[in-house]
Formats: C-alpha cells, sequence, structure tokens
C-alpha cells in the first residue's frame, strides 16, 4: 500500500488539546468556521444521520457507480472528508476488501478498532491544500462538512486534485432551509422553528459560510471544470411520526431524534457569535415545542451529487 504524502502543518499541533467547553459542550480548537460539539450527543447524532443515509439507499452507504470506481485494481484508496465517528469509512472496508480508506476529521472521536485497511487523520479540510499529492484517491467522500467550509469553490478544486482520472466524488448536503416555506411566509406557520434556522443561517454567514451550497452541488462541481458526468439528487426528508409508509416512518423517526439533538447543539455557536444567552435559549426552546408539538408537516431536503475526474 502506497502512503500518500503528509503534511505536517495540516495537524494539530503538540501540545494543543483538541476540545474546548462552552456551556456544558466540547467544541473543537482546530476549526475556526465549524462550531457545532464534538462530544457524546454529537456523535450519536451523526449515527442517526448514518442510519438515514442506510435507509435512503436501500441499505447502502452510497450513491453513484462506486463499484465501477473501486472493482478494478490492486489497490484503490478512497478519503472520507468529515469522517466523524468513521461509521462511512469503516462500512466501506467492510464491503470492499481491497480498498484502503483514510478518514479525516477535525477531532479525535474515531473507533478505536477498525480494519487495518482504515486510518483516520486529524487535520482541518478548510485548508487551501490538503496534505496529499495530486491523483491520490480513486474515491473521495464528503457528507454534512459545508457549514465548515470557507471557500467550498476551494473546496471542491482540490478534491478534483487528489482524484485520480475517472476518479469519483460523492457530496451529501442538507439543505439549512426548513419546509414548508409557504405557511410561513403568511404568517401561519411554526414560526419558533424557523426562526432558530434563520438565525443559525445568519450565524454561518457571519462565519463566512455560503448557506448556498447544499443546492448547488453540481453546479459548483460544473464550474471548477475538472469533473465530467456529473448527477445530482433532491430527497425531501420527512420530520416526525406521522408516516404510514414503514420505511418513511423510519426516516422520519431518526430525522426527528437527530434535530431533537441538533437544537441544543447550536447554543455555543448563538452565545459566541453575540446573541444574548437568555435569548438564544428562547429560540431554542421555541424550536423545540414546534418540533414537539407541531401541526405542520416538517420537512428538510438533502442534496446528493456525484461526479467524475475529468482526465488530465
Amino acid at each position: 500500500m502506497s502512503v500518500p504524502f503528509q503534511d505536517d502543518d495540516c495537524y494539530v499541533p503538540i501540545g494543543v488539546h483538541p476540545f474546548y467547553e462552552v456551556h456544558g459542550r466540547m467544541l473543537n480548537t482546530l476549526s475556526l468556521s465549524y462550531m457545532l460539539p464534538a462530544d457524546a450527543d454529537e456523535i450519536r447524532r451523526y449515527s442517526l444521520l448514518h442510519r438515514i443515509i442506510q435507509f435512503i439507499f436501500d441499505g447502502r452507504i452510497y450513491v453513484g457507480p462506486v463499484k465501477e470506481t473501486l472493482q478494478f485494481g490492486l489497490y484503490r484508496h478512497v478519503l472520507d472528508l468529515g469522517t466523524g465517528q468513521g461509521s462511512w469509512a469503516v462500512d466501506l472496508c467492510d464491503e470492499f476488501r481491497w480498498v484502503y480508506v483514510t478518514g479525516v476529521d477535525v477531532v479525535p472521536i474515531q473507533f478505536e478498532e477498525v480494519p487495518e485497511r482504515c486510518r483516520f487523520e486529524i487535520w482541518d479540510i478548510d485548508t487551501p491544500r490538503m496534505p496529499y499529492d495530486d491523483a491520490t484517491f480513486d474515491l473521495v467522500h464528503a457528507r454534512f462538512v459545508h457549514t465548515g467550509i470557507s471557500d467550498y469553490p476551494r473546496f471542491v478544486s482540490e478534491v478534483g486534485r487528489l482524484l485520480r482520472d475517472g476518479g469519483l466524488v460523492i457530496l451529501i448536503e442538507p439543505d439549512l432551509r426548513q419546509f414548508p416555506e409557504i405557511e410561513y411566509t403568511f404568517g401561519s406557520g411554526p414560526r419558533g422553528w424557523f426562526t432558530l434556522w434563520e438565525t443559525y443561517r445568519s450565524c454561518l454567514v457571519s462565519l463566512g459560510i455560503d448557506v448556498t451550497v447544499p443546492y448547488r452541488l453540481k453546479t459548483l462541481l460544473d464550474e471548477t471544470g475538472l469533473f465530467e458526468s456529473s448527477e445530482m439528487y433532491q430527497g425531501r426528508i420527512p420530520i416526525g411520526f406521522d408516516r404510514k409508509d414503514p420505511r418513511i416512518l423510519t426516516i422520519g423517526q431518526l430525522q426527528w431524534m437527530a434535530y431533537e439533538l441538533l437544537l441544543p447543539a447550536l447554543k455555543p455557536m448563538f452565545v459566541q457569535l453575540g446573541i444574548l444567552e437568555a435569548r438564544a435559549d428562547r429560540i431554542i426552546r421555541d424550536a423545540q415545542t414546534d418540533l414537539y408539538h407541531s401541526k405542520f408537516d416538517l420537512s428538510s431536503h438533502w442534496y446528493i451529487a456525484y461526479a467524475r475526474r475529468r482526465p488530465r
């Protein structure tokens, strides 16, 4: 197995603790952009999102021509950006016995026992140049990371640099707008719910995050000129328990539980970005009331895009 080039400047400096505490939640010290917690509750939330992915993809953890990309050759190298605990990286290793997966995150929260072909690195993916040589990987996967990326076009271009010709990129991002929008527009919707999401988007914008990225994934891939055969899908993800179809009901339940964990996780960001603590508590509490007792059909949209690296 060849070892990708590594630049030690991208890693956590020796002696620097990877976490700091804000209002009882642990946040990472490495990324200035990503301000959600990195603690046990957040790990549980991402485990729920991983399960939602499996239901959406009918038991798989990916979409697109992954098998065709990985099936030929003695070794195949995969990069999982924003790996979190490492569920996706480990599952891919289990499915493809000849594949080596590198998972990257800003905090050391990964599984301790993993396949030998799976390894984890700690560095900030929001960097001008990722620490690998050109054309190192056959597949690059990134999901739920754009809220920590200050320059997403640069991020996508870096992914293109790292991919071998014909290599595959898969991007998955949830929309930061919540639905149904029409009821809120006319003043009769879940005001607490929408106020929280408006506040969250405003905080991200103040950090320099482009909140339009999710529904522009295909456009952003195409604009680099590095990719071809790009595809994008939009999925409506229900929130809650009022569904007749068992599969849709399960997805709605998982999404509801994930949002139950997300709402209090936003408090450290709100307070650190200048919102008074009492106001932050009120915003979260009102959103929780709508989540627990809403009469509206709440949902979110997820965007899934993939493309192949154009030959150099």
